[in-house]
């Protein structure tokens, strides 16, 4: 996969890029990442990027002509017909379906705004599809491509050391990840579940799905109601409730 990030800060990219996971990946040649800086556009001696939003108001606003020169830029590195994306918190809430959709591409460009965000018509003109990874506002767009980023990566053959890690993740299925635990067996008191120290690896994989099932029902239940259950789920969480109340005396 090749990435290019139209950024005004290519040094803040290519600085966290260069760690964990994303930056073994690279390492091994599984992606690769460019960096074009909009200001090597701009037709002025002060490398003007920016300026006053007609209408008025606070902030500027990304001028369209270094831009969409910089995005021309940038795909035409990545391989001409790479799709554009455009991190801004108008965009479609970023979730693992997605993720797994753009993972398979080869080229994309992602564009990381910032100021009060891109004159429009470079969005209506260049901009394939636009991304948020939140109900919030940071200040530009490139801690947004990171974390895309990362979560592209992690999908890639041969980035994670386990291929199993990317199979059992929140998200993928639907559902929130069960509990893990590791050593001690017991720690200021609390006690590994017995289960996990069984070593039967059919009652660990229906108590982990168990404990997928009860945590996204407590925690993100709207996901639950998107994905639906098969009786055999159901009745694990059941089960849940049932333990519940048990633990809470209710």
């Amino acid at each position: 996969m090749r990435i290019e990030l139209v950024t005004l800060f290519p040094e803040l990219v290519e600085s966290v890029a260069r760690w964990g996971v994303t930056g073994r990946a690279r390492e091994r040649g599984l992606w690769t990442l460019g960096v074009v800086n909009p200001r090597d556009f701009a037709t002025d001696r002060h490398r003007t990027v920016d300026d006053r939003p007609y209408g008025g108001g606070p902030g500027m606003v990304m001028l369209p002509q270094p831009l969409e020169q910089a995005i021309a830029a940038a795909r035409e590195r990545a391989g001409g017909e790479a799709k554009v994306i455009y991190l801004s918190p108008q965009g479609e809430p970023l979730k693992h379906e997605r993720v797994a959709a753009l993972a398979k591409e080869d080229r994309l460009v992602l564009l990381a705004e910032r100021y009060e965000g891109v004159d429009e018509r470079v969005v209506e003109r260049c901009v394939d599809l636009e991304l948020a990874i939140g109900d919030f506002v940071v200040s530009g767009g490139e801690l947004p491509a990171l974390l895309l980023i990362e979560a592209l990566v992690r999908q890639l053959p041969g980035a994670l050391n386990d291929a199993q890690s990317s199979i059992e993740e929140s998200f993928v299925g639907g559902l929130l990840d069960c509990p893990h635990y590791t050593r001690p067996e017991v720690y200021e008191g609390h006690e590994v579940p017995p289960v996990l120290l069984s070593g039967d690896h059919a009652k660990i994989a229906r108590w982990r799905l168990m404990q997928s099932l009860g945590r996204t029902w407590l925690r993100r239940p709207e996901l639950l109601a998107a994905r639906g259950m098969t009786s055999e789920e159901r009745e694990l969480l059941g089960e849940f409730e049932q333990e519940m109340q048990q633990r809470t005396g209710s």
